[in-house]
């Protein structure tokens, strides 16, 4: 709410009060109401006469600008100086004279922004590609227009487009300039207004003008046929998804990646990138891998350098000896602007409003603008025709008594009734009358004349053919696909963006290099875990356990290797060793379920050590079944810590093992029953979650207690003990027998 302060003793005069509507008075005023007034205007203006560009494919500002320079005669003339030109651009932009440059300068062949720059420069206009190579100011610079404007301004004097006053009523501006081919989609455009933007990505001349050629030739074309992918000026490497690609054609919005381009010499040990992603600088790839290298997230560079001179663009990256350079880009593809994502939102404007299209939406405007150029181009040409005929017919009948006209024109007394006298004499009308009077004395002759009224049949000829052209829309569509044709011919260039298939592409996984070395690992009973190097453990191997703990398992394994510690909730929880720090048997160590971030109440019941997710898992249940689960069905792709239904919950789970192959395990029941089972009887189960076969058939009240790999030669007559059909009872151990201590987990 805006409120006006009523003041007293006003000191302004009383006769300049009476022209302040409601003067001293505190009015109430609905914000929604100064919004509509006073921001609406603003907005709109930004949207339709600023930042988004229009089925020609300029903005106001490149429009006037380009209007200007070829209005000076610049696109046949020699150079001018840049300052010239924005000079004169200021009768038609009204802006300051370096936004006027700025657009220039991006325009230019110099700055290296387009794939078809609009302007031939001379001088430095800087680089699309750098943040910090300014260019030069415009009076040092020269600029003319490119050749490839002659498609845009092709007879653009002959009514194809409507003009409209300038600012100050005193030239004449076109609305739009009438492009031969679809140069909205050849060169990039992007702008941002007020709720909306508009991001047009470049396409190949040659694709866009064949794509057009078979959409008029036929509506229902499928454009990826000829249209392959965008086109940068920069080249690099475009990641090719079909279905984003399709998309992007029929909505207009999606993003596709795109990534430089890079060579390794092996001389000197060094990569070298020559093209970058359209939307990076080289220094703020500089800046980030110099962050990357502070941050130790990229050891193997040794230096970095910005080779860029006059031949082109070039980083240089050193790197140290013996690394992998594929190793090192992909790493620079995943942490740097090395690749990056290109954001489509073809936002263009028709008729003056925003729309959001397609490419083949877009074509189709462009099409159906292109006709209504040609059209009036011919109609232009269709008038001057017939008023040069209508002259000629007049001078026609002239040539029946020459000598009649000179006389009439001699022996009329008043020059203003020369013309009438003319027309009553051979029976034509004014203007006809007036051309022949204004024939010079030295063309009134039989030759002259017959010259002359022999076009009258050449004319007829050429007016048919353009009123046949006006009647027949396919005669239009074979002028717009010539024309297309003849911009393929003469400013057709190779791609220089190379596609790459999405399947084809390899990505860096974030794993940092993890050295590896032999390890002591420790779990005891109360969930405790230490890791131990060799040479530590020789020195002291004496633990250091909280009262009533023991160690449970002890593994001698690598650094590297994976940690799979299974709960009594049926669940398993994966890490690495190398996640726990190096500690001496003296400390405690790390407790397990406050490491891992179990849930409440959760106990580690067995710790699987395994390099490489070889071998298997085997689970003895209480009831005396037991499952033999393949170690790789706990192997993920993705880094998941903690994986659900590792096991059976429905019975109590006796004992845990993990063997790398086939085995002999000595299992023990409640009763005194043991049972030596070798594994390979047991097939391996399809899901983690299944409860197994029946192994050990068990008295009531009894249950499987322990279950451990089994030593050759602990048992004297093992044969005795071993299975021979599934299920089995086992045996008393004989009272000469004892079991070992180690088999006690």
């Amino acid at each position: 709410m805006a409120r006006k302060k009523k003041t007293e003793n006003d000191p302004r005069p009383t006769a300049a009060k009476a022209y302040i509507e409601h003067a001293g008075e505190v009015i109430d005023q609905n914000i929604t109401y100064t919004l509509e007034k006073n921001y609406m205007p603003y907005a709109m203006s930004v949207i339709v006469s600023r930042a988004i560009p229009e089925i020609d494919g300029f903005k106001p500002s490149h429009r006037k600008l380009l209007y200007t320079m070829y209005k000076m005669g610049l696109l046949t003339g020699s150079r001018t100086k840049s300052a010239n030109v924005v000079g004169s651009t200021m009768k038609l932009n009204p802006h300051g004279d370096m936004a006027i440059y700025e657009t220039m300068v991006r325009l230019a062949r110099g700055n290296e922004a387009l794939l078809h720059p609009y302007v031939d420069s001379k001088g430095n206009f800087g680089k699309a590609y750098s943040r910090d190579m300014a260019f030069a100011a415009s009076r040092y610079t020269e600029v003319k227009l490119d050749p490839i404007c002659q498609e845009l301004f092709r007879d653009i004097d002959k009514d194809t487009v409507d003009f409209v006053d300038n600012y100050d009523n005193k030239l004449k501006e076109p609305t739009l300039l009438p492009v031969t081919f679809p140069t909205i989609l050849v060169n990039a455009n992007t702008g941002i207004a007020v709720g909306m933007a508009s991001s047009i990505c470049p396409f190949n001349l040659e694709e866009v003008c064949n794509t057009t050629i078979e959409l008029i030739k036929n509506p229902q074309h499928e454009l990826s046929l000829t249209l392959t992918a965008p086109d940068f000026p920069g080249g690099g490497q475009l990641i090719y998804n079909p279905q984003e690609m399709n998309k992007i054609y029929r909505t207009g919005r999606g993003s596709f990646k795109v990534r430089a381009r890079w060579n390794y010499d092996k001389s000197c040990n060094c990569i070298e990138i020559t093209e970058i992603p359209p939307t990076a600088t080289i220094e703020a790839i500089i800046d980030k891998v110099v962050d990357l290298i502070k941050n130790n997230k990229i050891r193997e560079i040794s230096d970095m350098r910005d080779e860029t001179d006059l031949s082109g663009l070039k980083l240089a990256i050193d790197l140290k000896r013996g690394v992998d350079p594929d190793t090192v880009m992909q790493k620079l593809y995943r942490f740097t602007p090395l690749e990056d994502s290109f954001s489509c939102n073809f936002n263009v404007l028709i008729g003056g409003t925003p729309k959001v299209m397609g490419v083949r939406e877009i074509l189709e405007e462009w099409i159906a603008f292109r006709k209504l150029c040609v059209k009036r181009r011919v109609y232009f040409d269709l008038q001057k025709k017939q008023e040069k005929l209508h002259l000629l017919q007049g001078l026609q009948k002239i040539l029946l008594d020459i000598d009649k006209a000179i006389k009439i024109i001699r022996e009329t007394e008043l020059e203003e009734e020369v013309v009438p006298n003319l027309m009553i004499a051979f029976g034509i009308d004014e203007v006809q009358a007036e051309y022949v009077a204004e024939i010079k004395l030295r063309h009134i002759n039989r030759e002259y004349i017959l010259k002359r009224t022999e076009e009258v049949g050449q004319l007829q000829n050429e007016i048919d053919e353009m009123q046949s052209i006006l009647d027949d829309p396919k005669k239009i569509s074979k002028i717009i696909i010539a024309e297309l044709k003849n911009v393929i011919k003469n400013y057709a260039q190779p791609r220089r963006t190379i596609l790459l298939m999405q399947e084809e592409i390899k990505t860096f996984t974030e794993e940092v290099q993890i050295e590896n070395y032999p390890v002591h690992l420790f779990f005891t009973k109360e969930g405790y875990f230490k890791k131990i190097t060799p040479q530590s453990f020789r020195m002291s191997s004496e633990h250091y356990l909280k009262e009533g703990d023991c160690v449970r398992q002890h593994i001698v394994g690598g650094n590297t290797d994976n940690l799979l510690f299974f709960t009594d909730k049926g669940q398993v929880y994966k890490t690495r060793a190398s996640e726990f720090d190096d500690t001496k048997a003296s400390v405690l160590g790390d407790f397990v379920p406050a490491k891992l971030g179990m849930d409440e109440g959760e106990n580690v019941i067995y710790m699987a050590v395994t390099p490489d997710y070889q071998g298997y898992m085997l689970f003895f249940f209480e009831n005396g079944k037991a499952a033999k689960i393949n170690l790789s069905a706990y192997e993920t792709k993705t880094n998941r810590r903690k994986l659900v239904n590792a096991y059976s919950t429905k019975e109590k789970v006796g004992a845990v093992l993990c063997i790398r192959e086939d085995a002999k395990v000595l299992m023990t029941a409640s009763n005194g029953r043991i049972l030596l089972l070798h594994t390979g009887a047991l097939q391996p189960k399809a899901t983690k979650d299944q409860q197994g076969v029946q192994v050990m058939k068990l008295t009531k009240g009894s249950i499987v207690s322990d279950a451990a790999l089994y030593e050759e030669g602990t048992l004297e007559d093992e044969h005795r003990y071993l299975a021979k059909a599934l299920p089995s009872r086992g045996e008393f151990l004989r009272e000469k027998e004892n079991l070992p201590g180690q088999m006690t987990i």
